[in-house]
């Protein structure tokens, strides 16, 4: 019998007894479909952390704070109060309301420049807004982001600021098309806005600038608008204007370039030369890690289950070709007596299981696809409608493909033992059997 002809005597055979069959292939649904939604769930989850991780800013910036004993490193103060330094400022938009950290100082950022692997060393700036506005209309409050080189802004219409430029440009928020009276994103883009911000001296100044870009809002936007380096330059000194230059240069953080190409031992490295000067450095990988392991953490528990499901399901395989095997008993033995060797007699048996293995697992995967798009779709436009570009359960072909391959083998290793017993079966017997 060839390859092809056990193939199909499988299949056939597979649907001798159709309901038990059809509560066989039910459970194996049940454990494929909850394992293609997991690890959907894993897939989109992860692809958001991603796209925010590169919006944030790229993998070869390091942000740096100056340690402090009142802080475990990044700005995360000890429990109780905290004695009066004043050397601390703000930690700035990006912490908890109230939170400081040592400030930087041009000759902190002189020294940063000096440690080996550091290429490059840009101040953080923080901006307080009081307002935007357009023309005479009603003023919103705002925040001020910043861009870092190598940082990408997502854009739902027009072009990212040009930090080359000299123009004073920014990237509004999708939140502010409509306030600001825009028809849409589109009509946004060309417009002048007006930002408020209040010196030193309590006067409020206000500066002009142009919109090249509507930024959609992600964990990295935050919601604020995103300016160009010139309109950075222009709101900040705007900003310190009365304050003495040393109190005016004093920065909550600062970014440093390393080497696109170095490796986590190298980056490594450079955090303990950081820490030994004084200093702490976080990659934004670093920044979002504990999230993701959260996520893959709750993944593998919700993978966990859909496993257990399938081993309950690979028993109920193992009793339904036992329960085959016996009802086959003078089949299997006429098979034999023909001469269809021990292999073979083994081999239509494990088919029948793969097969049942096979259609529990593509019906589970497909149905999860299509519930779990719905889904994604539904959340997307309501309770996610928050965090634009995520795609809650995403699907990977590869990723669906070895799932129905792992209940495929499944499916076969619960087969083997009553695969075997019809193997060792004696034809004289089993022709005699009633």
């Amino acid at each position: 019998m060839k390859i092809s002809d056990l193939v199909g005597s499988a299949t056939a055979n597979t649907f001798r007894s159709k309901t038990r069959t059809l509560l066989t292939i039910l459970a194996i649904f049940i454990g494929a479909f909850t394992l293609t939604l997991t690890s959907g769930l894993g897939t989109g989850i992860n692809a958001y952390i991603d796209d925010t991780v590169t919006a944030i800013g790229a993998s070869d910036v390091m942000a740096v704070v100056k340690t402090s004993e009142q802080d475990d490193g990044f700005g995360a103060a000890d429990a109780g109060p905290a004695e009066y330094d004043p050397d601390r400022v703000s930690s700035g938009q990006d912490g908890p309301p109230g939170q400081t950290v040592v400030a930087l100082t041009p000759a902190d950022l002189d020294t940063l420049a000096g440690i080996d692997g550091v290429l490059d060393v840009q101040a953080t700036r923080s901006i307080s807004a009081d307002y935007i506005q357009v023309g005479d209309g009603t003023r919103y409050v705002v925040n001020v982001g910043g861009l870092v080189a190598g940082q990408r802004t997502p854009l739902a219409a027009g072009a990212e600021p040009d930090s080359s430029s000299s123009q004073l440009q920014l990237a509004l928020p999708t939140s502010y098309v409509e306030p600001l009276g825009f028809a849409d994103d589109a009509a946004a883009v060309g417009q002048t806005v007006s930002i408020a911000v209040t010196d030193a001296q309590r006067t409020q100044q206000v500066i002009e600038a142009t919109i090249v870009g509507v930024a959609e809002e992600t964990l990295a936007t935050g919601g604020g608008v995103v300016p160009n380096d010139a309109l950075t330059d222009v709101l900040f000194d705007a900003q310190n204007t009365g304050i003495p230059a040393a109190e005016a240069q004093r920065y909550a953080q600062a970014s440093i370039w390393f080497d696109p190409a170095a490796t986590d031992e190298q980056i490594s490295a450079l955090k303990d030369r950081l820490a030994d000067a004084g200093y702490t450095g976080s990659t934004v990988a670093d920044q979002l890690g504990a999230f993701r392991t959260v996520i893959d953490g709750i993944v593998w528990v919700l993978n966990a289950f859909a496993v257990i499901a399938l081993l309950a399901a690979s028993f109920g395989i193992v009793n339904t070709l036992f329960m085959s095997v016996q009802e086959r008993t003078r089949e299997i033995g006429l098979m034999k007596a023909m001469g269809m060797g021990s292999g073979k007699v083994f081999g239509l048996f494990s088919l029948e299981a793969t097969v049942i293995g096979f259609l529990g697992s593509a019906i589970g995967a497909v149905l999860a696809i299509v519930a779990g798009t719905a889904i994604s779709s539904a959340l997307s436009g309501g309770f996610l409608a928050d965090l634009p570009g995520l795609t809650l359960i995403a699907f990977e072909p590869v990723s669906i493909a070895v799932i129905i391959l792992l209940v495929m083998a499944i499916a076969f290793l619960a087969g083997t033992l009553p695969a075997s017993r019809a193997a060792r079966a004696d034809p004289v017997d089993s022709l005699r059997y009633e």
